[in-house]
């Protein structure tokens, strides 16, 4: 009898196969091998050989040994001391190229400021009509989105002549392959009018890739480590966790989570103050607990299914991070049971009718 499913989501996300996945790619975008299955091989037989930590030059070395990378290899130094680049563009067109990126493969993992170093780092391009933009056989270079204009692709099978294969116009793109593997290019691309273009480099994608990866989990390594959940967490499970967390802010009086709401989001304060507040079944109020940094809150209704116990109201700026129900589930699991024990303390006020 085959798995329902449901029994093979779980086992995805007990096992950790999302992260490893997008651990993979990582490492795909910023070593660029001429032959990907053969570096996922070397590169997983890597971890489970040495227990190498990723990103790390042994790691690099070991993959370079075995002669499954062609292209350089970034170091992280290379990837932190990348300076970013800024050209100007007005607010009407940062929208039409977040726009344009939605649902793109390259982009769906971005957090907010990263997605914005994207954009900020992409230069114009203009072309006339006939004008090849990308040849097919060459070696992969940029990214582009189409500010305004039609461009034709055509590809040529097993040398034979060029047939075209379709149109792209405006908010349209292609070249991605280029970003990930650093392929030769699979269709040729030309200006069938005049195109403005908005490009992206691969040195430049992979850097902010590679670099805010690495600036994020230094970011959260020290904090996670002072969050009494975690604590007993290995540095492993710790990168998974600061991989999945999304920041989050809040003004002073702002409500975070409101009682009887349903929850999805489970909250770590980094920086500020809130307030616990629940309404007994007398509607009676009154203040359950005082939060602070490396508290946290929201997993209750996470783990139970059930909706808010309590109000969470910030008290003067709350600077948070946040993981919604799936991450929730797959990156704490380990911490269940912690969680499930520490939902007493939340009963103090329900039915006590002061």
């Amino acid at each position: 009898m085959g798995d329902t499913e449901a029994e093979l989501q779980d086992y995805l996300k007990q096992h950790g196969v999302e992260p490893l996945l997008k651990e993979i790619v990582l490492k795909l975008c910023v070593n660029k091998p001429d032959n990907a299955l053969e570096f996922i091989r070397d590169y997983v037989a890597s971890k489970l050989e040495a227990e190498v930590e990723e990103d790390t030059p042994r790691s690099q070395r070991r993959v370079n040994r075995r002669g499954a990378v062609s292209a350089s290899v970034m170091t992280q130094d290379e990837a932190l001391d990348y300076e970013k680049k800024v050209v100007p563009k007005d607010a009407a067109t940062m929208m039409a190229l977040q726009k344009s990126v939605t649902g793109n493969v390259l982009f769906t993992h971005l957090e907010k400021d990263e997605l914005t170093d994207v954009l900020d780092a992409m230069f114009l391009v203009t072309k006339e009509p006939e004008d090849i933009i990308i040849q097919q056989g060459d070696e992969g270079d940029n990214f582009y989105i189409i500010d305004s204009g039609i461009v034709e692709v055509w590809i040529s099978k097993d040398g034979g002549e060029p047939e075209k294969f379709t149109e792209v116009t405006d908010g349209g793109s292609f070249g991605e392959l280029a970003l990930i593997y650093g392929t030769p290019r699979a269709a040729t691309v030309k200006a069938k009018t005049a195109c403005k273009l908005w490009a992206i480099d691969r040195d430049t994608y992979r850097r902010i890739l590679m670099g805010s990866t690495i600036r994020k989990r230094q970011r959260y390594e020290t904090f996670l480590s002072e969050v009494k959940l975690l604590k007993d967490l290995d540095k492993w499970e710790r990168h998974s966790i600061a991989d999945a967390l999304e920041p989050c802010e809040f003004q002073d009086g702002e409500v975070v989570l409101k009682q009887g709401d349903k929850g999805d989001l489970f909250f770590i304060i980094v920086e500020g103050k809130a307030t616990v507040t629940q309404t007994n079944d007398k509607g009676e109020s009154g203040v359950v607990a005082e939060l602070g940094s490396a508290q946290y809150f929201g997993e209750i209704a996470l783990l139970t299914n059930d909706t808010r116990r309590a109000t969470v109201t910030a008290t003067g700026p709350l600077k948070c991070v946040k993981l919604d129900r799936e991450r929730f589930e797959r990156v704490l699991g380990p911490c269940e049971t912690i969680l499930r024990r520490d939902i007493d303390n939340y009963k103090k006020f329900e039915g006590s009718g002061k």
